[in-house]
């Protein structure tokens, strides 16, 4: 699939948006790469921006935020789905999550839209140890969630963005859903000390319970709707309903898709300064 008109990227600054962006760049592609601070702009909370952002697209890769699973995903993906159409976008990549009631109607929003499409369904990301609120408390040496031994297949920021690129560049996959995730089944415990081990400090995981939890995000100035997103996450996507491998990576890029361990290696360094006991 090739285009002249720039390829329009919802989620400029998000983990996947920005490397979907680089690598369609690299490829010596055109983008267009929004968010609310952009020129123009593009804010899913304000439909009068929709236009401005659209105008000349023929292609698209959809982030939502906060996430597809929240209660007004469905109806706001409605009406953006129309104004594409009335744009004259061709074909749209959604980013979608995996186990998510809310994600599952607005994929169908889109499936039955007309245009061409794909969604990419992905698992929890690799990246949230390091690029998200997760990071702040790897970094500080101690992780609590309301997450117990739940095996998830964490996948690689860099496989989604590189599915997407093939699915906005190669017309044979088109309208395909791509169920992204690693190969490998991994508790949060198990992340943590794996980053533990590679930077040869003591991080600390703990279970803790979720209504505590969720009391003390809100303490902390979370809105209603952040708080209503993570209940979802941890009471629903993180009940086990998760725990196997899907095999999106293979299908679209015939190759398997990167480790945690790699993921790691390449992300965190040995602490240097950590002290030792003597011998």
């Amino acid at each position: 699939m090739t285009t002249t008109s720039p390829i329009l990227i919802i989620g400029k600054n998000g983990k996947t948006g920005a490397r979907v962006n680089a690598l369609l760049q690299h490829l010596g592609l055109p983008t267009r790469a929004v968010s609310r601070s952009t020129t123009p702009s593009f804010d899913w909370n304000n439909s009068e921006t929709w236009a401005g952002a659209l105008h000349g697209i023929k292609q698209a890769y959809v982030t939502y935020q906060p996430d597809l699973a929240v209660p007004n995903a469905e109806p706001t993906l409605h009406a953006f789905v129309e104004a594409t159409r009335q744009a004259g976008v061709e074909h749209l990549v959604l980013l979608s999550g995996r186990g998510e009631d809310g994600a599952i109607r607005a994929e169908n929003v889109l499936k039955e839209s007309g245009l061409t499409w794909n969604i990419v369904r992905a698992s929890w990301f690799f990246q949230n140890f390091s690029e998200s609120f997760i990071a702040e408390s790897v970094r500080a040496g101690e992780l609590a969630l309301p997450v117990g031994d739940v095996l998830e297949p964490f996948v690689d920021c860099d496989d989604i963005a590189e599915v997407a690129v093939a699915a906005l560049t190669r017309a044979e996959l088109a309208n395909q859903l791509f169920e992204v995730t690693g190969a490998q089944l991994m508790t949060f415990a198990d992340c943590v000390a794996m980053i533990a081990k590679t930077e040869q400090r003591q991080i600390r995981y703990q279970h803790v319970p979720l209504e505590p939890y969720m009391a003390e995000l809100k303490n902390i100035g979370l809105s209603d709707d952040e708080l209503w997103l993570l209940r979802e996450l941890f009471t629903q996507v993180l009940d086990g309903r998760n725990s196997h491998v899907s095999h999106g990576i293979e299908q679209a890029l015939g190759r398997p898709p990167k480790r945690f361990i790699d993921y790691v290696q390449n992300t965190f360094t040995p602490n240097i300064h950590q002290q030792t006991e003597p011998a």
